[in-house]
């Protein structure tokens, strides 16, 4: 009640010392100067306005704003906002929120500068005001509002500092009120930027959860295809070791020897997230074994990895499925065979393991449907989360090299694969 009376008592004062100047100076017109009742109607009639309006302006900010204070009568209103966003994606974000009030024109915007300034049309909130023009709280202002909001980049943020004001000097806030329009604009670009920032992050966990689905998808198929051994390899394994039982007995034993540690090196195994360059090299070398007594002189294995960088982590499968790819697309599709090389290079803070075989190269009648490079790339991108790659170009002069880039130490996401 306090604040109510104080205002309208401060807006009754500057309006009674207008008048008051303004009759003096009445009073030294000639003749005119001599009439002291057009002041003293004319006095009685504004001070009536003003009144008037000034409690009708209580009225509307108390509606508004539910309460009355300094903060809530102020025709010029400042925020300080804080935007947990860069600073460009911030000013985007205000500038957005700016450009959706009702009434908004002539919307200047600096990305450089990060500031954004507009000007509003101030709504009629109860229609036409009483007597137009002639009506005193109308008078010295132009009916707009205008809008200032300045970004200040910060550490991962930006500080979003907001004006509301009318388009008219400070001064003429002791004879003009603003309805309480200027609160609605700071508080309705508050809001946009919190439902704004709310979206965003919305948006983010949305997509943390498209990628830890996609991984968790990843994961799945690794289990499944660490569980499973591929059958037509391992029934054709069998059928082999059996029929050299018979005719070369320790053919056999070597067979089986090579197949039982491949097998020891396929089957899941839950204590361990990641593998090893030399853990996968050992299935590697196993399978390759067991198709050599198979394939006889058809195949050549060419091995160079250096034992310093058999401990480098590497996601269990990776190797062998290009090893199986170069055996299955490049050489046992040619009557000749050929030779499979595996070599293991650290260059410029990065291993690479290559894969290359002197095979038909990319014939399109025997280069497969690609699903299984697709599968090494999707899970290289999502357990070195973008520091690791691979790249498939032509081998000279036929067959094909593959080669695996992942860094020498462990940088690695969490993720179980």
């Amino acid at each position: 009640m306090i604040k109510s009376t104080f205002f309208v008592l401060r807006l009754a004062a500057a309006w009674l010392l207008a008048i008051f100047i303004f009759g003096a100076l009445w009073s030294e017109l000639p003749l005119l100067g001599r009439l002291e009742w057009p002041i003293v109607l004319g006095g009685m009639l504004v001070m009536a306005l003003v009144v008037a309006g000034a409690i009708s302006h209580l009225g509307r900010v108390r509606l508004v704003a539910g309460r009355i204070d300094k903060a809530t009568l102020a025709n010029r209103q400042r925020r300080q906002v804080e935007i947990p966003l860069e600073a460009g994606e911030a000013f985007d974000l205000v500038d957005a929120a700016i450009r959706e009030l009702p009434g908004v024109e002539q919307v200047e915007s600096a990305r450089d500068s990060l500031q954004v300034r507009a000007k509003v049309e101030r709504p009629r909130t109860y229609g036409e005001h009483p007597l137009g023009r002639w009506n005193p709280l109308l008078w010295f202002g132009i009916p707009r509002n205008q809008i200032s909001a300045t970004v200040t980049p910060g550490h991962d943020s930006g500080s979003v500092t907001l004006i509301c004001e009318p388009e008219s000097p400070a001064w003429s806030d002791w004879f003009l009120v603003d309805d309480g329009t200027n609160f609605e604009n700071a508080e309705a670009i508050t809001r946009a930027i919190t439902r704004r920032v709310a979206a965003h992050r919305r948006g983010e966990r949305a997509a943390a959860a498209q990628t830890e689905t996609e991984k968790e998808l990843t994961v799945a198929k690794l289990s499944l295809l660490h569980a499973q051994v591929e059958p037509h390899f391992l029934y054709n394994t069998l059928a082999s070791a059996q029929l050299l039982t018979r005719s070369d007995p320790a053919r056999a034993d070597e067979m089986l020897g090579h197949l039982i540690q491949y097998l020891r090196h396929s089957l899941p195994r839950t204590e361990e997230e990641t593998s090893t360059l030399g853990a996968e090299l050992e299935r590697a070398i196993a399978y390759l074994e067991i198709l050599k007594i198979r394939m006889g002189p058809r195949l050549s294995v060419q091995v160079d990895v250096p034992e310093n960088l058999r401990d480098t982590p590497l996601p269990p499968m990776m190797l062998q499925t290009l090893v199986e790819n170069a055996i299955k697309h490049g050489l046992e599709p040619r009557t000749s065979g050929g030779t499979v090389w595996i070599r293991a290079r650290l260059t410029d803070g990065v291993v690479a393991v290559t894969v290359a075989d002197d095979g038909d190269g990319f014939n399109t009648r025997t280069s497969g449907t690609g699903i299984g490079l697709k599968n090494v790339r999707e899970r290289l991108r999502l357990v070195y989360a973008g520091n690791a790659s691979l790249s498939v170009i032509a081998n000279f002069p036929t067959g094909v090299a593959a080669t695996i880039s992942v860094p020498p130490t462990d940088r690695m996401e969490p993720a179980h694969v």
